[in-house]
């Protein structure tokens, strides 16, 4: 089954699959967000290599009971052929309350069907104020006039 926008991608297909894949984070549905992957996909996800659907969903399962109020923009930063590189930037709090922003790039590449096999993600927390959040929208998919990483001096 195809997962469009498929490649080889272009400018504007390369920014679609970024926006596609943040809306599905943002859904913090670790059933539907696996489904992007491929059966045996590969991650390194900081330093923890995960593989396969059911890994993957496991983990974001436990990722989102850690990372409360999870709000994510992803920004495309390169394309080659079947590879996209984005930078993102994600807020959240743990259970004390404590705010973070994470910050990191990821590196995908996906099979002819526009399945990501591939995901290397290297990512950095840092402990914020509440007031000084920027991501603000209800939980869920970013509204499209919400700034994104650039504009927002990211």
């Amino acid at each position: 089954m195809d997962r469009p926008p498929l490649p080889p991608f272009t400018e504007e297909t390369a920014a679609q699959k970024a926006r596609l894949a943040e809306d599905a984070w943002n859904s913090r549905d670790p059933a539907r967000v696996a489904l992007a992957y491929t059966p045996d996909s590969q991650w390194r996800n900081r330093a923890e290599f995960i593989r396969g659907r059911a890994e993957i969903e496991a983990f974001l399962t436990r990722k989102w009971q850690r990372e409360l109020d999870y709000r994510l923009i992803k920004e495309l930063w390169a394309f080659h052929g079947n590879r996209i590189a984005v930078r993102f930037a994600y807020e959240w709090h743990d259970d004390s309350g404590q705010w973070f922003r994470s910050y990191g790039n990821e590196n995908w590449e996906f099979d002819a069907h526009g399945l990501m096999q591939r995901r290397i993600a290297s990512i950095n927390d840092g402990p914020i104020k509440e007031s000084d959040r920027r991501f603000h929208w209800p939980l869920g998919r970013r509204p499209d006039d919400h700034p994104a990483l650039t504009e927002l001096g990211f």
